[in-house]
């Protein structure tokens, strides 16, 4: 099956940002640091607890980050956003709760005319985030 995930890149907070994303979200995180990768003896050793590749894993969710930034260095945008769809709307406001925690909530949890409830957050880290839970119809024919 293909599939398009998230990679965040990070400034050297790679580390805590994804333990936030666990707290939040749940899943299983594995981290992989520039000193425990074959280019370990390549960088400077003060790079060396950076984070090379991270994974948090939660059923299908997927997302992945690193504090490998190019030669360009960290450009912040609004181009990207991470999608978040819910199972329910206990979760949705959950995961809302969590993400927003030290971040803007810039448009709080609302119903829709499209028949779920939406909502969307910058977190802490500077990362946009679009929540959406499909409400089941409910009428009766």
């Amino acid at each position: 099956m293909t599939q398009i995930n998230s990679y965040l890149t990070f400034n050297g907070n790679c580390r805590e940002a994804m333990h936030f994303y666990k707290d939040c979200l749940g899943g299983e995180l594995n981290l992989q640091t520039i000193g425990q990768s074959p280019m370990a003896d390549k960088m400077p050793a003060q790079m060396k607890e950076y984070i090379l590749h991270a994974t948090l894993i939660k059923d299908a969710m997927v997302l992945m980050g690193s504090d490998m930034v190019s030669d360009s260095g960290m450009i912040k945008g609004n181009a990207v956003s991470m999608a978040l769809i819910c199972s329910s709307e206990a979760e949705i406001k959950n995961f809302y709760q969590k993400l927003s925690d030290g971040g803007v909530a810039s448009h709080p949890l609302e119903n829709t005319f499209w028949g779920a409830v939406f909502g969307d957050l910058i977190d802490k880290y500077g990362n946009h985030w679009l929540l959406n839970y499909e409400k089941k119809s409910s009428t009766k024919r």
